[in-house]
């Protein structure tokens, strides 16, 4: 596919691969916002040895030329489960870069569409990924505020390109700056009640590291599918995957960061996960672990050099929502982001209709939303 002298291909071979992969990191080198993606986890999230997510998605990646030269990259995503759950025939359009040349956004977007229709799919939408836990929406606002490891950062003309190739929003997320002072006073009492009224308690953690990411990540991972299966486009996590999550993820936390709250037969109504902000460590690293990556976030992970904590997400089981009880996480989480220094945090995308989430905020003083995003969708 080409338009005059810019050529979309699909990625076939590993040199191609690692092209694509490291195409952000160009694009974005030296950026003082922009946080790089790690250009081997790139690479792994497209080889399906690699990625559970292949035991029920699709995948092509694509590549802009021009004279010769990686000036955009998109990749192509049918998430089947999600499909079936949502009763869509949906394409993702996800990793999505691209110069400031309508022709290169177009040109992939056409790509993934036409790869989208040949796989009986009408509806083109993104940024998203395989699942949840890979970057999705495309920032709309606040192009003057660092990124996070989990969020996509991308220069003002993205949206613009997207209005222009006649996509339109179809979902909103704000992210939030929370000032910490100290547990608001209201949800401290909160918490304590409902501990009370539902008999509930807070895990101990009396284990190693791995050894509490052995009892908990699986029971936590399926708390997040109950509580975000409602979400706009979620897709339940599979075992593997939880597996390869609780591997390669939890032994990397600080236990005093997770909050894990139990009924009185142990079962696990709801959980949070927080950590130290990477991003400027990743920004150091430019994309690569090795030979020095490694330390700038390892450094960030474990002697916490900086004020910013990024809080991953909270979940509560279904039938513990609207009592409160995500009050409990949350000021314990505030308790000890203090104790250890923090004096912001920073959220994750909050669906802007997810009002059970946004009503924690309203505890704090000084609650500021620094940047909004959108994933857009259009008819193939």
């Amino acid at each position: 596919m080409s338009a005059q002298d810019i050529t979309i291909v699909p990625v076939k071979t590993r040199r191609d691969l690692r092209r694509f992969a490291k195409f952000n990191v160009q694009l974005y080198r030296n950026h003082p916002y922009a946080v790089p993606d790690l250009i081997q986890d790139t690479k792994n999230s497209f080889i399906p040895s690699r990625n559970a997510a292949f035991e029920f998605c699709e995948a092509q990646t694509f590549i802009a030329l021009k004279e010769g030269e990686v000036v955009g990259r998109v990749a192509a995503i049918i998430n089947h489960k999600a499909n079936q759950a949502w009763n869509v025939r949906t394409v993702r359009f996800g990793w999505i870069d691209f110069i400031d040349d309508i022709r290169v956004s177009g040109g992939l977007l056409d790509a993934v569409a036409a790869w989208g229709k040949e796989r009986g799919m009408d509806r083109l939408e993104g940024p998203f990924g395989f699942t949840d836990f890979d970057p999705e929406g495309m920032l709309t606002q606040g192009f003057d505020r660092i990124g996070t490891m989990a969020t996509i950062y991308n220069y003002p003309y993205y949206p613009e390109h997207m209005e222009k190739l006649g996509l339109k929003p179809s979902a909103v997320w704000s992210e939030r700056n929370i000032p910490y002072n100290d547990v608001p006073e209201k949800m401290g009492r909160l918490s304590q009640v409902v501990l009370d009224r539902y008999n509930l308690h807070v895990a101990k953690f009396e284990h190693s590291k791995n050894t509490e990411a052995r009892i908990y990540a699986h029971k936590l991972f399926h708390l997040v599918n109950e509580s975000f299966a409602p979400l706009y486009g979620y897709s339940a996590f599979s075992d593997r995957q939880i597996d390869d999550f609780a591997r390669r993820y939890v032994p990397l936390l600080d236990k005093r960061l997770a909050v894990f709250v139990l009924d009185n037969n142990d079962n696990l109504v709801a959980g949070a996960l927080s950590m130290s902000s990477i991003a400027r460590a990743l920004q150091k690293a430019q994309g690569r672990l090795f030979p020095f990556g490694w330390w700038h976030i390892v450094n960030a992970l474990k002697w916490h050099h900086t004020e910013t904590l990024e809080m991953l997400f909270v979940a509560v089981k279904p039938e513990y929502q609207n009592k409160g009880v995500s009050a409990i996480p949350f000021s314990i989480l505030t308790k000890s982001a203090t104790d250890m220094g923090f004096t912001l945090g920073e959220t994750n995308p909050e669906l802007d209709d997810n009002i059970k989430i946004q009503s924690q905020w309203s505890y704090f003083k000084g609650v500021e939303i620094v940047r909004k995003r959108a994933v857009f969708f259009k008819s193939i």
